[in-house]
């Protein structure tokens, strides 16, 4: 895995281009000069979370032949803004999923990602509590 990263302008903004060629700006807060051009790095690290997890949820749910239709992250975190480095605190995030699912397959789903397939939420929770909550729209 290799990631490439160039100063586009300014002083903190970045291009990240991976090996498929896909590109992500990032930039630093305004508090120390960033001017607002792309993702903060730890919003990144969110980013990871929210597609790892994503990705095993959608992976896990169709091995289950469960009918999902659609699904949405949305995720909080807080962090340790007295420390330095300030790593994060808590990070909640939240499924919405859309479909005629199983409860008891959507939870299993999601211990599975969380407990053994989200290489991210491995990583983050070693720092970091990790809540993770669900709602389903049958629909």
């Amino acid at each position: 895995m290799n990631i490439n990263l160039i100063r586009k302008s300014g002083k903190f903004n970045f291009e990240a281009e991976n090996e498929s060629g896909f590109t992500v700006e990032l930039d630093a807060k305004a508090a120390i000069g960033g001017e607002g051009k792309g993702f903060r790095p730890m919003e990144m690290l969110l980013v990871g979370l929210g597609g790892c997890s994503g990705i095993d949820m959608v992976n896990v749910l169709t091995k289950q032949k469960e009918p999902l239709d659609d699904i949405k992250i949305a995720i909080n975190a807080t962090r340790k803004d007295e420390e330095m480095p300030p790593i994060f605190d808590e990070i909640e995030i939240h499924f919405e999923l859309f479909g005629d699912l199983n409860t008891g397959k959507v939870e299993r789903a999601l211990a599975l990602t969380f407990d053994k397939y989200c290489s991210v939420s491995n990583i983050l929770g070693r720092s970091a509590k990790i809540n993770f909550t669900y709602k389903i729209n049958k629909v």
